[in-house]
């Protein structure tokens, strides 16, 4: 009996490690964003000096050089933004000195050193350290509700950042939001964004919108400025953003 009970734990804990395996492998796991300028870049890895990131990410400098090297695998995307607008690049697009954000996935509570381990899924490259946004980000997430045009998109609202939930207090859940000339449609295909326009968005996508507005707008007066950015099957979690 107790031979047998000591084989069935054992199983039980081959099938975790397998399970938690396969997880690690499929890119799923805690995201850890690390942001700094560029030390230098090759095909298999990039060096960055860490100069802010995600909470997770911070937590895993604790006690560490600001300078760290983190690896490329098969699947890792390199992604160029300019003016808002990201395009597939590679290693050789990348500048010393650029302003990088670093994506990687690894287990929750991970090491610096277990996170660097891990391939990175993304590096972004914008160049210039951003500067900070003047007004709040309000961040609806939910599916397109029909044909998009004549500036406005509806949306079947879903989820959202702190601040967009708050303003849906007593709201439906369907909402119009407004688009002009200078909003940038994304589609996202995997890791990979497209530029698109807003016809081309279909009833039934998972979209996200993004909206800079006064801090205590109303519903009304939010989805009267234009949208900064709207992004098609985005990946991730964005409505965890503020």
């Amino acid at each position: 009996m107790k031979l047998r009970l000591l084989s069935t734990l054992a199983l039980a804990a081959l099938a975790l490690t397998v399970v938690a395996a396969g997880a690690s492998a499929g890119g799923k796991g805690k995201l850890f964003q690390y942001r700094g300028e560029l030390l230098n870049a090759s095909a298999t890895s990039v060096s960055v000096q860490v100069e802010a990131g995600n909470r997770p990410a911070l937590r895993s400098m604790l006690g560490q050089s600001q300078n760290q090297t983190f690896t490329l695998g098969a699947k890792s995307e390199v992604l160029i933004w300019r003016h808002g607008i990201p395009t597939v690049g590679t290693t050789a697009d990348l500048k010393q000195g650029d302003w990088i954000t670093v994506n990687v996935r690894a287990h929750a509570g991970s090491s610096l050193a277990e996170v660097e381990s891990h391939p990175v899924g993304i590096v972004a490259d914008r160049v210039a350290k951003p500067n900070p946004p003047s007004k709040p980000l309000w961040l609806y997430v939910g599916t397109v509700a029909g044909p998009q045009s004549g500036g406005h998109v509806a949306l079947h609202v879903k989820a959202g950042n702190r601040r967009a939930l708050r303003s849906m207090i007593g709201q439906a859940q369907d909402q119009t939001f407004t688009y002009s000339d200078d909003t940038i449609f994304l589609l996202w295909q995997g890791k990979v964004p497209t530029v698109i326009d807003a016809s081309q968005l279909k009833a039934g996508d998972r979209i996200t919108v993004r909206i800079r507005a006064p801090k205590g707008s109303t519903l009304a007066q939010v989805e009267a400025t234009a949208a900064n950015h709207i992004g098609d099957h985005e990946p991730g979690n964005p409505a965890t953003q503020n």
